[in-house]
């Protein structure tokens, strides 16, 4: 298991559950591809599959599942932008949840595609305050 200092900052401050399926994952992925972009995209989108990322960390998906048209399709002849650790596939009510508890500003005029969108920034810029940047 790659040591809690490879961990990439965001699964860091998530569970143990997150952090355990990221780092298998990730093991594995090097034994078949080597180490690289390639072993962390294997290993983020196993991370998608079971948690969505709210604010500056992981948290447990009500559902397993890919996260966004990427994730469902996958594969690299079959290029779709991401939603970043939104769960893009989750109803409105719970994207509108998140959005509550990330205190995003007008989320309640806001349409599905609008509220991943402002969740996706305000992961962002959440992600970037807990690193200091």
């Amino acid at each position: 298991m790659p040591a809690r200092e490879d961990l990439p900052s965001t699964l860091r401050r998530s569970s143990d559950k997150a952090q355990r399926t990221w780092a298998k994952t990730h093991d594995s992925a090097v034994e078949t591809y080597g180490e690289g972009e390639r072993s962390h995209r294997v290993a983020f989108a196993a991370v998608k599959h079971q948690f969505e990322k709210v604010g500056d960390h992981w948290e447990p998906k009500g559902r397993k599942g890919p996260s966004d048209r990427q994730a469902a399709g996958g594969g690299p002849e079959r290029r779709a932008p991401t939603a970043g650790g939104v769960d893009a596939n989750a109803s409105k009510d719970h994207l509108m949840s998140v959005a509550r508890k990330l205190d995003v500003p007008g989320r309640s005029s806001m349409t599905k595609s609008e509220l991943v969108t402002a969740i996706e920034k305000a992961n962002d810029r959440a992600t970037r305050k807990a690193r200091g940047d």
